[in-house]
């Protein structure tokens, strides 16, 4: 078994230490530990993290292999730091049956760059009528705990009821995307000042809000677990975290995306800036930053959306909706969190680590970085600034809102069970 000495890193942004990892598992943190036998990585004060994981990735795979494939995604998820992801069911066919979900999940173990862990559809063809095979896809060797419809929104209320009944039964979580269709019908971006002045047609804030606060008191009654998926409303904040005031057992996540860019943006018309749910406007933007640092938001997910060119490369009405985003996050959450001072390094570790894997019950991922713990860690050079070229981007995609922007910190390398799968910067 191969070791490996990561020499004078900052665990979680503190004193530099050293870290020596021996075959799968971390084997001692310290100072001044012997580099006998190891390959030494010199860290130079660079952070390191636990492996990161998303808890929200499109990956396309079965289906549209033309936008990602699980190879691509999760070599594109090594190089943002991320040694685990789970992936949305929103595949052709759908990831409603223990065959799919097997299969994605095997597909996984095989690109080895990262762990997949499938998310299933909580309905059939996400057509919301009838529930999926939920329990036998959470007994299928791809033991699914999280369930979504992601990409619709599961808004029959009976259907979500049941689906939280039935998930109840072994500890699994509905991950719902929150948007009413009727008052989203014909909807391009935020309602608000902007649209009104472009003439699009706008997505009022009460779509998302009125679901949300609807599943929270479901979950109540029924007594399990819900999961809010890219909230990206000043309002749900204030619904949350009422909500967790009352005990209810409800997360919430926040895409890098929603935490940096306004709709303001589309003032160019550029469909790089369509996406669902879409951008809002400055005073959400902050209010977002100020739940992610305060605890009422729990994780940073990316909802990495890859398509092809032809997809967004078109009128803003015709394109699809959707960013890539798993090479971008880390540095995207640098910027808006870090260098703000809202969070520290190990608040960083907690939302895009720690909590994630414990709200999609995945074991080996999200663990401290101590003697005996897998050795899933993630290194970042902080200092670093550069310029979004997604010419260089692992993904088969290039749907980017960062192109030519400069972002902070980069990932130099990744470790998946103590294998590099990054190397000073590229896939290994």
């Amino acid at each position: 078994m191969s070791k490996i000495l990561i020499r004078g890193a900052k665990v979680l942004g503190g004193e530099p230490q050293d870290v020596l990892i021996d075959g799968e598992t971390i084997a001692e943190v310290g100072n001044g530990l012997s580099a006998e036998g190891a390959t030494v990585v010199e860290a130079d004060g660079k952070i390191l993290l636990p492996g990161l994981v998303d808890l929200h990735t499109h990956l396309r795979e079965p289906g549209r292999e033309d936008s990602e494939t699980v190879l691509t995604g999760t070599r594109a998820a090594a190089s943002g730091g991320f040694t685990a992801v789970f992936a949305m069911a929103n595949t052709f066919p759908v990831a409603d049956t223990a065959g799919v979900v097997e299969q994605v999940w095997r597909l996984g173990k095989e690109s080895g760059y990262c762990d997949v862990q499938p998310i299933g559809a909580v309905t059939v063809g996400l057509e919301g009528k009838q529930l999926s095979e939920l329990g036998a896809m959470h007994d299928s060797a791809a033991g699914v705990t999280v369930f979504s419809d992601d990409g619709k929104c599961v808004d029959d209320a009976v259907i979500m009821r049941r689906a939280l009944e039935y998930v109840k039964a072994f500890g699994g979580v509905v991950a719902q995307h929150a948007q009413e269709p009727r008052l989203t019908e014909g909807a391009q971006m935020n309602e608000g000042i902007v649209s009104a002045e472009l003439g699009l047609g706008g997505w009022p804030s009460v779509a998302e809000e009125s679901i949300i606060a609807r599943d929270v008191l479901l979950a109540e009654h029924v007594g399990s677990r819900v999961h809010i998926c890219h909230l990206s409303t000043a309002g749900s904040v204030e619904i949350v975290r009422w909500a967790k005031s009352r005990g209810i057992d409800v997360t919430a996540e926040v895409t890098p995306h929603h935490l940096l860019l306004t709709d303001e943006l589309v003032r160019s018309y550029n469909p790089v800036y369509k996406v669902n749910p879409p951008l809002r406007t400055e005073r959400d933007v902050l209010a977002l930053r100020e739940a992610l640092a305060d605890g009422t938001i729990d994780i940073v997910a990316t909802d990495h959306a890859p398509h092809p060119h032809e997809d967004k490369d078109c009128e803003w009405a015709a394109a699809a909706m959707g960013m890539v985003g798993l090479e971008t996050a880390l540095s995207v959450v640098q910027q808006t969190m870090v260098e703000t001072g809202l969070l520290d390094w190990a608040g960083v570790a907690e939302r895009m680590s720690v909590k994630p894997a414990r709200i999609g019950s995945l074991e080996g991922h999200g663990r401290p970085i101590a003697a005996g713990e897998p050795a899933n860690l993630t290194l970042v050079d902080s200092a670093y600034r550069g310029v979004v070229d997604p010419a260089g981007f692992a993904s088969r995609s290039r749907n980017t809102p960062y192109e030519g922007r400069e972002l902070p910190g980069r990932v130099t390398h990744t470790f998946l069970r103590g294998r590099a799968t990054v190397v000073d910067g590229k896939l290994a």
